[in-house]
């Protein structure tokens, strides 16, 4: 099974309990920083197709960034690549933390999720 990549904040309190819950099922992961290092275009279409192509779905979208941008109503005729290419060059405006495992994937952190997210 491929090892699990967790793209994280180290500052954000949501990644952090990611983290934690993580270590406490002892569960082996890769931590990457995601405003250094944003997931990669494939990576942000695996994880577009877990949402069903709902683009808003992987954007921070209480970030400082986001809001600093006017992505709320740029959104709204962006196309579906151009908003993968600013997801891909910003890591500031994805939603984290951004977990993958194989052709699996999860953002945001709410434990029910992540526990079915895990058992696939």
């Amino acid at each position: 099974m491929e090892k699990l990549k967790v793209y994280a904040y180290a500052n954000c309190s949501t990644c952090k309990n990611a983290v934690k819950f993580l270590e406490k099922k002892k569960i082996a992961f890769d931590l990457l920083p995601i405003v250094d290092t944003p997931p990669s275009l494939v990576e942000l279409k695996k994880m577009l197709s877990h949402y069903e192509g709902k683009i808003g779905k992987l954007f921070n979208t209480s970030g400082m960034l986001y809001r600093e941008m006017g992505l709320g109503e740029k959104l709204r005729t962006m196309s579906e690549s151009e908003s993968l290419a600013l997801l891909a060059k910003h890591g500031k405006l994805v939603k984290r933390p951004f977990a993958l495992r194989g052709s699996n994937g999860v953002v945001g952190f709410k434990e029910p999720e992540w526990k079915t997210f895990l058992s696939k």
